[in-house]
């Protein structure tokens, strides 16, 4: 079978543009963003500056047909297959405001397929069409406290039915997203059988309005003491919260079968930002080896530099390929054939993406962990991501098994 992962010709139009975008207005948009958090006096909603920036930059991307991308394979959206959009995944990863411009952004792109997918006619109506034009934001919430959640069927937030409703009683934390004000929508993954019922039967998905009765928003968890605003990962409690038995999402029980084609995708469209970030950090870390002078000569030509930065383009052109592969391995329709090959781009992206990072801070000298560079943020960004939909160990086992399962 022709395995093809590069830049098809429908796309190449498509990725020229989407870069010209980037390159020539996003990035340098980005930096005043994220400056302007909290000068309106509340870091979680955008002033009248941030707002502006965003609404100027997307109509740009509409005008321009240039809008929800992630739509792969559906007639709403492009009908583009995962391998054409993890090309646009890489060139929008180069900063955080990149995904927003385009409306491709986590989590809104998950649970928009969510949505897509599994969600009632109502659901799409009063959910899924405002998400479809970026009008509000939304959250995803999985993990808990209190359980080690990178296995999922720990989760112990509970779900009670009671007559048409469902109650809701327990925490979620790293609910990325609910800061923002314009979230107003979350999908929430919840416990509603006992031990009884078979392991990946016993938790089902929910459709839950943000401002529904019962939600507190508890605090901030911060990634490396920043919070993140206006996005932020929040640690939220619901205390006797209700909703009506039409926000279960496909059946009950089946939360696990909705959170797997969820996440599928969604880890290939991090792991494909990851190699723009690393492209970003490897561009800046050669203008400045080649502006920067210590010691009579360019920094380029000191110490191992060149070993540094030729290890760094092999890395990241090895890491693009194996996302590509797992792109391609998902759009063949066996997704047990596929997982392997998506846990070994969550493993190697984001190590490869901060090892680049940190060699660019490197050549920075200070100037690399402070405010005058990006890299700082992209660091934490990459950390972050060594958590987010599954941290390495998980995934170096899934991997692992699938190798071993052949000799057994």
């Amino acid at each position: 079978m022709n395995m093809n992962l590069g830049i098809s010709d429908r796309l190449q139009p498509i990725v020229e543009k989407v870069t010209k975008l980037m390159q020539e207005e996003i990035l340098e948009a980005d930096a005043e963003f994220h400056t302007e958090v909290g000068n309106g006096g509340d870091r979680w909603d955008l002033n009248e500056r941030q707002q502006t920036i965003l609404d100027e930059l997307q109509a740009k991307a509409k005008a321009q047909n240039l809008w929800n991308f992630w739509l792969t394979d559906s007639e709403r959206g492009y009908g583009l297959s995962t391998v054409e959009y993890a090309h646009l995944a890489e060139q929008m990863g180069w900063c955080a405001l990149g995904p927003q411009v385009f409306n491709c952004a986590a989590p809104d792109t998950g649970n928009m397929e969510v949505l897509e997918r599994y969600g009632t006619e109502d659901h799409k109506k009063q959910w899924l069409e405002p998400l479809l034009e970026c009008e509000i934001r939304s959250a995803y919430l999985m993990t808990e406290p209190d359980v080690a959640s990178s296995d999922a069927t720990n989760l112990k937030f509970e779900a009670k039915r009671d007559g048409d409703d469902w109650v809701f009683n327990g925490e979620k934390y790293w609910s990325s997203g609910a800061g923002d004000k314009r979230c107003k929508v979350y999908i929430l993954m919840a416990r509603t059988a006992g031990e009884e019922a078979p392991r990946h039967a016993q938790h089902s998905m929910f459709v839950v309005p943000a401002d529904t009765p019962g939600i507190k928003i508890i605090r901030a968890m911060t990634v490396f003491g920043h919070d993140d605003a206006p996005h932020g990962h929040m640690h939220i409690k619901f205390d006797n919260v209700r909703v009506p038995a039409s926000a279960l999402l496909l059946g009950e029980g089946r939360g696990f079968e909705v959170s797997q084609g969820r996440l599928g995708p969604g880890r290939i469209h991090h792991c494909m930002r990851a190699i723009g970030q690393a492209e970003r950090a490897l561009q800046l870390m050669c203008q400045r080896s080649l502006s920067r002078v210590a010691f009579g000569r360019p920094l380029a030509k000191l110490g191992g530099n060149y070993d540094i930065i030729a290890d760094c383009r092999i890395a990241i052109e090895q890491a693009r390929l194996l996302c590509l592969k797992a792109a391609w391995m998902m759009e063949q329709g066996d997704p047990s054939a596929a997982a392997p090959w998506i846990s070994q781009i969550k493993v190697v992206a984001p190590n490869m993406a901060l090892k680049v990072i940190d060699e660019a801070m490197q050549m920075f000298g200070g100037t690399g962990i402070s405010q005058d560079t990006p890299l700082a943020d992209m660091y934490a960004q990459m950390r972050t991501l060594r958590f987010a939909d599954g941290p390495d160990s998980v995934h170096r086992m899934q991997v692992a098994r699938k190798e071993l399962a052949g000799y057994r």
